[in-house]
């Protein structure tokens, strides 16, 4: 039933309990999960802002900074895979709209299953969906599941 599985990364907790049951799932249908992170300055000044001497309010981030924190959700994603025993895991990062590069590679591979965090790190977002989430659960041409 579930044997492509999508989850959208943003280094979120929202969207950390989302591959949490992403894997969960993968496991009872023996599927893949595909960690799949679209990498932005907001996500990388939050990443690196744990970073000494990097203040988030003052510095923009290079590309080389921006596509290292993207690796580190991704590495952070496999490892939290890992240590749910999901055995088939994939990582994508592609650059652009999240929910657009989201749906594409969801048809590319054929996903079953979409799964995101109901908000993630966008202070923009909507009040109840993020943005992201919206779109996509209302684009998708699999079943969606937003996560609390």
């Amino acid at each position: 039933m579930f044997r492509q599985i999508i989850v959208g990364m943003d280094g979120s907790d929202k969207a950390e309990r989302a591959l949490r049951i992403a894997c969960d799932l993968a496991k009872h249908y023996s599927g893949t999960v595909t960690i799949l992170h679209v990498p932005h300055a907001e996500t990388a000044a939050f990443s690196m802002g744990a970073v000494a001497e990097y203040h988030a309010a003052i510095d923009k981030p290079t590309f080389a900074q921006i596509e290292e924190a993207g690796q580190q959700v991704l590495d952070n994603g496999v490892k939290i895979a890992d240590d749910m025993g999901c055995k088939s895991v994939k990582t994508h990062m592609p650059h652009g709209d999240a929910a657009t590069e989201i749906l594409a590679h969801a048809e590319d591979i054929q996903a079953d299953l979409i799964v995101t965090g109901r908000r993630g790190l966008s202070s923009i977002s909507g009040l109840v969906l993020g943005s992201t989430t919206q779109r996509i659960n209302h684009l998708a041409h699999c079943a969606c599941l937003s996560v609390a």
